[in-house]
């Protein structure tokens, strides 16, 4: 069964050659400044809706198949959220379909927010019916963005990563949104170890659907040697947190000035923040 629903998402999916996203371009974004402290944000907004009781996963579920009037309201109040941070990990995105009036939820956050760079990421493509996609909004140009589709044994999980800085030192970013399953986590995790291993400066951000701690001590992350926010910062649900699903995770180079769960209750998923800069004396490295 799950080989025919693989073969069968594969084809809708068009196969990688024909997988795209969109992006703005970088021509008109502002180069990277090493010396000041970067504002880091990542939030799952379940594709603009709005939920804050178990029930409405039953009475609101139409509103991942049909558009409803209140999704462009909800996109302005998070827009209004993301214009204060610099770089933002957007998860459960639509590229646009049915569902989001055809609009590319990506851009239109980072419009809306006032933020240059946008690159959006599709993941699972279902044609009319919906776009599932992480997204990258930036106020700083990347030296380059680049997509992985994560492995798992149904398709549709894919990281973005952005590097910055020097190209010989550069602050890597990696934007993900795991599997449900523990299997299909440890599977993606170890992809993402092998994109980290060669770098310093990292931050792992997303919904990662997992503790902090089963992540690094029970995952190939156990030898990333990252820094975690407290085990307190639960942003599931959003009504009433009790899980730590979502995180930023850095390396013991990056200064972290301020961290943790903003209360803003969007989606069922509430963001993480993060205030981190790079070492001091990095420019003078190079």
């Amino acid at each position: 069964m799950y080989k025919r629903i693989r073969k069968q998402l594969a084809q809708r999916q068009g196969g990688d050659s024909k997988r795209r996203g969109a992006c703005s371009g970088v021509e008109h974004v502002p180069v990277f400044e090493p010396q000041r402290h970067i504002r880091l944000l990542t939030f799952n907004i379940q594709v603009g809706i709005s939920t804050s009781a178990y029930r409405h996963y039953v009475t609101r579920s139409w509103q991942h198949f049909f558009p409803h009037r209140n999704r462009i309201e909800n996109l302005d109040r998070i827009a209004s959220l993301l214009s204060g941070y610099d770089v933002v990990a957007l998860q459960e995105c639509d590229g646009g379909s049915l569902r989001s009036n055809y609009i590319n939820q990506v851009q239109y956050l980072a419009e809306a927010a006032g933020i240059p760079y946008w690159h959006q990421q599709l993941n699972r493509n279902l044609g009319p019916m919906a776009q599932h996609s992480n997204g990258l909004l930036s106020r700083f140009r990347p030296l380059d963005v680049t997509e992985h589709r994560l492995p798992g044994l149904i398709p549709g999980r894919g990281a973005i990563v952005a590097r910055y800085g020097s190209p010989e030192d550069p602050l890597v970013l990696v934007i993900m949104h795991l599997s449900l399953s523990k299997s299909a986590q440890e599977r993606q995790l170890g992809y993402i170890q092998s994109l980290i291993a060669a770098y310093r400066h990292v931050v792992l951000m997303g919904d990662m659907n997992t503790h902090a701690e089963h992540l690094l001590e029970q995952t190939p992350l156990k030898h990333s040697n990252l820094i975690p926010l407290p085990a307190s910062a639960h942003s599931f649900p959003s009504w009433r947190p009790e899980k730590a699903l979502d995180h930023i995770l850095v390396s013991p180079s990056l200064q972290i000035r301020n961290s943790g769960v903003v209360s803003y209750p969007m989606s069922d998923h509430l963001p993480i923040a993060m205030d981190v800069a790079l070492p001091e004396g990095y420019l003078e490295t190079f």
